[in-house]
């Protein structure tokens, strides 16, 4: 896999996760402790050959991916669900854990909060397709966020991480229909 962005990980044993699925440079932010002179690394990185914020699914990682967007705004972003980043014993959650195809293909799905505008998601809309106030939303969303790969949001951050990612109406109901043919094959 070629990757022109160096991407930037939590700690070491991502690193060497992301070098076996992809031989793809990293950055570490050793952990949640990302310093200045991290984010002037990681800045360097954005204006020479672009960057990919690739973080654990839990709360450090979600901070991290804060702070570096709050920053660097043009970053892009790869995400991984939470399912698959859990270690063999259960005991750990991380990027380390997932295997190499499920790093190679949340790789391949980057996103991106530049370019163009946000298309607006009504939220009449994900209350229709019970994505949001109804029992089964958390295991909907869950599944939609799993299948466009944007990480793992609750009823509140759908509608912002949706239209963070540009993810318009019409791949919105294109996803929901890959959802409903897969509930109605079971």
């Amino acid at each position: 896999m070629n990757i022109k962005e160096i991407i930037v990980v939590e700690g070491k044993s991502d690193t060497t996760a992301i070098k076996r699925a992809t031989g793809a440079d990293t950055i570490e932010t050793n952990g949640s402790a990302i310093d200045g002179a991290t984010l002037k690394r990681i800045r360097l990185a954005q204006d020479t050959r672009g960057v990919i914020v690739f973080t654990d699914p839990d709360y450090p990682g979600r901070r991290i991916r804060a702070i570096i967007e709050e920053q660097i705004p043009e970053v892009k972003h790869a995400f991984l669900h939470k399912s698959k980043t859990i270690a063999k014993n259960g005991q750990g959650l991380g990027i380390e854990h997932a295997s190499d195809e499920d790093i190679r293909l949340a790789l391949k799905a980057v996103y991106s909060t530049n370019g163009g505008d946000a298309e607006d998601i009504p939220l009449a809309f994900l209350l229709e397709q019970r994505l949001i106030g109804h029992p089964e939303a958390k295991k909907r969303r869950d599944r939609l966020s799993e299948h466009l790969q944007i990480g793992q949001v609750n009823g509140k951050g759908l509608k912002k991480r949706l239209e963070m990612f540009r993810i318009g109406n019409a791949r919105l109901l294109e996803a929901l229909m890959v959802l409903q043919e897969e509930d109605d094959n079971e």
